[in-house]
């Protein structure tokens, strides 16, 4: 939620990429954009994991990474977890009839937090393919997962913008 406050008015908070991808498919940014953002969200993920490892010392990092035991709930969770978070962006911080809203990063910051503890237990709860990258370069989870996090979470962005644009057809 204080990240969204802190670059909301330099990037609009775009910190995940499938938010980003929400907010191309609702048209309110051009894949240019939506493209350098991605690039600089994943880039910011690998940063943050080499950072933590650093920090950490690699010989206190865990030896084992975590496996999702049941691929299709994560894959379910994931998608849920995103499309409300992207749901609730687009209708937010994109909308005309919210324009000016100051309260936009409370309602994002509590969508991630309600679909972390409503979630989380199924996939570990990311809802951010560059959070998945991060912690898979850490070894905390295995890579061959990453699949789960880049279907859902996409998937889950991708719809949300859809039904937006269906609901706010004015809104353009």
């Amino acid at each position: 939620m204080v990240m969204i406050y802190a670059g909301g008015h330099i990037s609009g908070g775009h910190y995940n990429p499938a938010v980003t991808l929400a907010v191309l498919v609702r048209g309110r940014i051009n894949t240019g954009d939506a493209v350098a953002y991605m690039i600089a969200q994943v880039a910011g993920a690998i940063a943050a994991a080499f950072i933590v490892k650093y920090l950490i010392g690699e010989d206190k990092m865990p030896h084992e990474a975590i496996t999702n035991p049941d691929a299709i709930k994560a894959l379910i969770a994931e998608f849920l977890g995103t499309f409300a978070l992207a749901y609730v962006v687009l209708n937010v911080a994109t909308a005309k009839s919210n324009a000016g809203n100051s309260y936009f990063g409370l309602a994002i910051g509590f969508t991630v937090t309600a679909m972390a503890y409503t979630l989380g237990s199924f996939s570990g709860g990311a809802f951010n393919p560059s959070v998945r990258v991060g912690v898979s370069i850490m070894k905390l989870v295995v890579w061959s997962d990453i699949w789960i996090y880049l279907v859902g979470c996409f998937g889950g962005a991708i719809l949300a913008a859809i039904v937006f644009n269906f609901n706010n057809q004015d809104d353009k």
